[in-house]
């Protein structure tokens, strides 16, 4: 079974919705099951939070070096300045996460309308 197996109008939004949901929601409970069984300080645990975090990083520094849409025509040095001023915010304030979007996204805004 594929994407064209049937001529239907319906088939291509039912096949993306079993699809999608097949493919992550089955993991999920899988991870609930097994996680709920298992201690926060496994090595499991703790090597999965790892691959985790770098897939986020890893999804950011994507956005910031190789940008599309509107945020590709500024200038690298200010995806990058504002980045680091959210991630100093953040520090600063003992890791609230909204206060270093928020200094992140003043910044990127500040200089989008400075410079055009």
């Amino acid at each position: 079974m594929n994407f064209d197996t049937f001529d239907a109008w319906w088939w291509p939004y039912l096949f993306i919705l079993l699809a999608g949901w097949l493919a992550t929601d089955t993991w999920r409970y899988l991870g609930v099951y097994l996680g709920g069984k298992m201690s926060d300080e496994s090595d499991i645990l703790v090597f999965v939070r790892c691959i985790a975090t770098a897939l986020v990083a890893a999804v950011i520094a994507n956005l910031i070096v190789f940008p599309s849409g509107a945020l590709a025509d500024s200038p690298l040095a200010l995806r990058v300045g504002a980045a680091i001023a959210g991630f100093a915010a953040y520090l600063l304030s003992r890791k609230q996460i909204l206060a270093g979007i928020a200094v992140a996204e003043a910044v990127l805004l500040s200089g989008l309308y400075l410079i055009g």
